[in-house]
């Protein structure tokens, strides 16, 4: 049981840890004015700041009580799925793995927040005119590990279905 759980929080720390390291890089090697193309015509890397949500969302009107209330949202978050994860050995791998990700998401862009008021975005996908909000390490695994949980989940009910 303990191991599942140093496991399941180990794979928290190392999204937290690369999430800062990839945000530092930005942040100190990258002005606001720089692209780099990485895929041309779809991948760059950008320097963005982001007081909204995930992808950007409400980012233009956010304001200082509701970066707070955003924060108060994901503390909660950070907290409930620790407390999840506490009991690693009830989990499947999949939402073991899933619930990691999104803890150390969720923890690396919390950090931000109460720290500086935003977050740092950076990771931007486009195909032609259309651009996907620029994102971070953080929202990238919260993504993957919520798709991991729905696959968990309907995979389940699928299995539970073919029961006689």
């Amino acid at each position: 049981m303990n191991d599942l759980r140093l496991k399941a929080y180990g794979v928290a720390v190392a999204v937290f840890a690369l999430d800062r390291l990839t945000k530092w890089l930005i942040d100190t090697h990258v002005s606001f004015t720089d692209t780099y193309r990485i895929l041309p015509g779809f991948f760059d890397i950008v320097h963005s700041q982001n007081r909204g949500v995930a992808f950007g969302l409400f980012n233009d009107g956010a304001s200082n009580w509701s970066t707070g209330l955003l924060s108060l949202f994901a503390l909660a978050a950070v907290l409930v799925i620790g407390a999840l994860l506490w009991n690693a050995g009830r989990l499947d791998r999949l939402s073991q793995l899933g619930l990691s990700l999104i803890l150390g998401g969720a923890a690396g862009n919390l950090f931000d927040r109460i720290v500086w008021g935003r977050v740092t975005d950076f990771l931007e996908l486009y195909i032609g005119d259309y651009h996907w909000p620029t994102f971070n390490v953080a929202d990238s695994a919260i993504v993957i590990g919520s798709s991991l949980l729905l696959f968990e989940l309907l995979r389940a009910k699928r299995q539970a279905a073919n029961v006689p």
